[in-house]
C-alpha cells in the first residue's frame, strides 16, 4: 500500500514539476516577447517613447498602453495555440509571437500613412489629441485580427 502511494506520489509531483517548468518557461517567453513588442512600437515611433510615457504626455502613455495590450493579444494567442512537445510549443510562440508582432506594427505604422496622422506630433503633444485614440483603437483592433490570425 504504502508502496503504491509513493508510486502515484512520484507520478503526480512529476506532473506538478513539469507544469510549473512549463508555466516559468512560457512567462519568460511571454516578457522577453511583450519588451520586443514594446522596443517595436519605440523604434518606429518617432521620439522617445519612454521618456515620453515617463513624464506622463498623455497620448503616448494611450498609445503605448493600447500598443502594449496589443501585444499581449498576440503573445497569449500564439502561446495558447501552441501544440506538441514542450520545446515545440516554446518554439512556435516565439515564432508567432515575433511574426505577429512585425505585423501588428506595420499594419498600425501603415494606417497612420494612410489617415495621414503625423503620429509624431501627436505622440508628443501635452495636451490630449483626438487622433491619439484613433492611434490607440488602430493598436488594439489589429492586435485582435493579427491575434486570430495566428489560430
Amino acid at each position: 500500500m504504502t508502496t503504491t502511494v509513493l508510486a502515484q506520489d512520484a507520478i503526480y509531483w512529476s506532473f506538478v514539476g513539469r507544469g510549473v517548468g512549463a508555466i516559468l518557461l512560457y512567462a519568460v517567453i511571454g516578457v522577453l516577447l511583450m519588451l520586443l513588442g514594446f522596443w517595436a512600437i519605440d523604434l518606429t515611433t518617432p521620439g522617445k517613447l519612454p521618456q515620453m510615457v515617463r513624464a506622463g504626455l498623455p497620448n503616448a502613455v494611450t498609445i503605448t498602453a493600447a500598443g502594449m495590450l496589443s501585444m499581449a493579444f498576440i503573445i497569449v494567442v500564439a502561446i495558447y495555440s501552441s501544440a506538441g512537445s514542450l520545446l515545440e510549443g516554446i518554439l512556435s510562440s516565439l515564432i508567432f509571437g515575433l511574426v505577429g508582432i512585425v505585423a501588428q506594427v506595420a499594419a498600425v505604422r501603415l494606417l497612420e500613412w494612410v489617415t495621414r496622422i503625423d503620429i509624431g506630433e501627436v505622440i508628443q503633444s501635452e495636451e490630449r489629441r483626438a487622433a491619439a485614440n484613433v492611434v490607440a483603437a488602430a493598436h488594439v483592433a489589429l492586435g485582435l485580427i493579427v491575434a486570430v490570425a495566428v489560430l
